[in-house]
């Protein structure tokens, strides 16, 4: 509006001067324009009355602000992790083996079929000691024979003492062969030494098993472990007892339990330490060598101010800056506090200095911003910047 003042000052200056008001000489003229100044000089005093009613009645026209939103900033307990790849590894592996070798029968299991603790996973041909038996169920006959009738004589005082010992220790050493040997027999069946899965079956139907030897492995999977070698510079990080998370990308699950196990020796060749944590795994979808990720806290800070590390930005120079939110007469405006930053951990950040609790800093909008920009926020979280 006070644009227009001059041409409407000019307008009113020829209207007042008129026809009949147009001096010649020097005099009247100096005369004429110290008038018309004065008349000027009132009439800008009213125009400029007349436009600060207009101003104040109109509505003022809004300011172009950045529109932002902000939290407020609070401190927190800070926990950084460690990842470990580890795998999984069965809790009880078990062989089921024949005692005494022979012929295998019958192997009736096959992998990966489940088996509970004495079920018949084998049977071996006995037929040499069934002959073994016989041979001696024979000679035994003999030997009582022999053995009565030397006691016989014995108590008629008829024959040596000696004659009637050996005939009873015969008879009595073929009474303990025939027993140890019928005793073999009942070891032709294998039964399962514990319940689980079939994992490998090292012999089939019709093969030769010695005494001993592997017929098949068997893997109690209701109760896994997983494994992991920690290099030593964890050492003093990780305790026995303590709550460690374990992942499992491919079936993207993760569980929580403590370390059950810490390895007392270092390997010479790789400088680890071994960490077991056992696990549950009553739906057996733990399978053994399944890959893991063992998570261990290798940094705790309390009562640090944490933010997302986006909204700290860079200076050419180098140093670190964050843009909170400040009042002035104008209103609210973004203002840029340089920051001294520490440990970061899945996008936040430490912040160490420059923040204080209660702080508003802005986060949606802060890039792009200048210092000392005009801003309006909108859409305000009452929720804390705590990372």
């Amino acid at each position: 509006m006070k644009y227009f003042i001059p041409v409407f000052t000019i307008a009113l200056l020829f209207i007042g001067c008129g026809v009949e008001e147009n001096p010649e000489d020097l005099a009247s003229l100096k005369a004429a324009f110290k008038t018309k100044k004065a008349e000027i000089k009132k009439l800008n005093k009213e125009l400029d009355s007349i436009t600060a009613k207009i101003e104040k009645l109109e509505p003022s026209k809004e300011v172009n602000r950045a529109l932002v939103t902000t939290q407020k900033v609070a401190k927190s307990d800070f926990k950084s992790f460690a990842s470990i790849q580890a795998t999984v590894k069965s809790d009880d592996v078990v062989i089921a083996s024949s005692e005494i070798g022979g012929r295998l029968l019958n192997v009736a299991v096959k992998e990966g079929q489940n088996v509970n603790r004495g079920q018949l996973i084998a049977k071996t041909d006995l037929e040499s000691v069934n002959k073994q038996i016989a041979e001696l169920e024979t000679s035994l006959d003999l030997a009582k024979t022999v053995f009565e009738r030397q006691k016989r004589l014995w108590d008629q005082n008829v024959g040596s003492e000696m004659q009637f010992l050996e005939a009873k220790n015969n008879k009595e050493r073929l009474e303990k062969s025939l027993e140890t040997i019928k005793h073999q027999l009942s070891k032709s069946k294998v039964y399962a030494p514990i319940s689980g899965v079939v994992d490998h079956v090292f012999l089939k139907t019709g093969e030769l098993a010695g005494p001993g030897a592997p017929i098949v492995q068997i893997l109690n999977t209701q109760k896994v472990k997983v494994v992991a070698d920690v290099p030593e510079s964890y050492l003093n990080k990780i305790k026995k007892g303590e709550l460690v998370t374990v992942q499992f990308p491919a079936i993207e699950k993760e569980f929580q339990s403590r370390v059950t196990l810490i390895g007392r020796t270092i390997n010479p060749s790789n400088r680890t330490f071994t960490v077991e944590i056992d696990l549950p795994n009553q739906s057996r979808m733990l399978k053994p060598n399944l890959l893991a990720v063992m998570l261990i806290n290798d940094n705790t800070q309390n009562d640090v101010i944490i933010i997302p590390i986006e909204l700290v930005q860079q200076e050419v120079s180098g140093r670190s800056y964050v843009f909170v939110k400040d009042e002035n007469d104008e209103g609210a405006y973004a203002k840029k506090v340089i920051v001294e930053t520490g440990e970061s951990y899945e996008g936040n950040i430490i912040i160490t200095s420059g923040l204080e609790s209660g702080e508003e800093i802005i986060v949606t909008g802060a890039r792009g911003l200048a210092n000392n920009e005009l801003i309006k926020i909108v859409n305000q979280t009452n929720e804390k910047t705590n990372g």
